[in-house]
C-alpha cells in the first residue's frame, strides 16, 4: 500500500465528506465542499505523477483508479441533481445522470468480460477527456452554491448574475461530460465488443 495508491483510495472518505458538507446547513460548509472537492480532483493527477516518477505502477493502482473515479464523480453527480444545483433543471439532469450510468455500467461490464478472457480494456484519451470534463463540470457548479451561500457581495455589480453565470458553466459542462461518456463509450465497444462474443 504505497503511497499513490494511499492518495487514490483516499477520494472515496473525501467524496463522502464533500457530499456531506453540500447538504450542511452551517456557514462555509459550501466552501469547505468546494476545496475539499479540490483536493480531491488534484490526488486524481498527483498518485499517477508519483506512481511514475517512483516506478510504483501497479496493476492495483491502475484498476482501482479507475473505479475510484467513476465512484467520486457519479456520487457527487447524484448529490448535485438531488440538491437542486441544475437551476431547477432537475429532470434533465437526471436523464443525463442516468445516460453516464448506463454507459458506466456498461464498459464496467466489459472490461470484466475482457479480464475473462485474458485482456486488458485501458482507459483511452476519449475516456480520460470525459473524465476531465466531468470534475470541471461538477466544480464549476459546487462552486455556484459556494458563491451564493458563502461569499455575498464578492463581486462589483450583481452577485446573482455572476452566481447564475458559474452555474451555467458547470451545467454546459455537465451536458458537454454526458456527450463525450456516451460517444467515448461508444468506441471503447468498437474496439473492443468483440469480447462479447466469442
Amino acid at each position: 500500500m504505497n503511497l499513490p495508491n494511499l492518495l487514490t483510495i483516499s477520494r472515496v472518505p473525501l467524496m463522502f465528506i464533500v457530499v456531506g458538507l453540500m447538504y450542511a446547513q452551517f456557514r462555509w460548509a459550501a466552501t469547505a465542499a468546494f476545496w475539499l472537492y479540490i483536493a480531491a480532483a488534484l490526488t486524481d493527477w498527483l498518485d499517477g505523477k508519483i506512481a511514475r516518477e517512483r516506478g510504483e505502477v501497479s496493476l492495483f493502482g491502475r484498476f482501482m483508479d479507475a473505479v475510484i473515479d467513476k465512484v467520486l464523480v457519479i456520487g457527487l453527480m447524484i448529490a448535485l441533481v438531488n440538491g437542486d444545483y441544475f437551476l431547477g433543471y432537475n429532470i434533465g439532469a437526471m436523464m443525463l445522470l442516468l445516460c453516464i450510468l448506463c454507459r458506466e455500467f456498461a464498459i464496467s461490464g466489459l472490461r470484466m468480460a475482457a479480464a475473462v478472457k485474458g485482456e486488458v480494456v485501458e482507459a483511452d484519451i476519449g475516456g480520460k477527456v470525459k473524465t476531465f470534463v466531468q470534475m470541471n463540470a461538477i466544480g464549476w457548479l459546487i462552486g455556484s452554491r459556494m458563491l451564493a451561500n458563502d461569499h455575498p457581495g464578492m463581486f462589483a455589480g450583481d452577485d446573482l448574475t455572476w452566481v447564475t453565470t458559474v452555474r451555467v458553466i458547470g451545467m454546459a459542462l455537465f451536458v458537454l461530460s454526458t456527450v463525450l461518456t456516451v460517444t467515448s463509450g461508444i468506441s471503447y465497444f468498437r474496439r473492443h465488443g468483440h469480447v462479447l462474443f466469442r
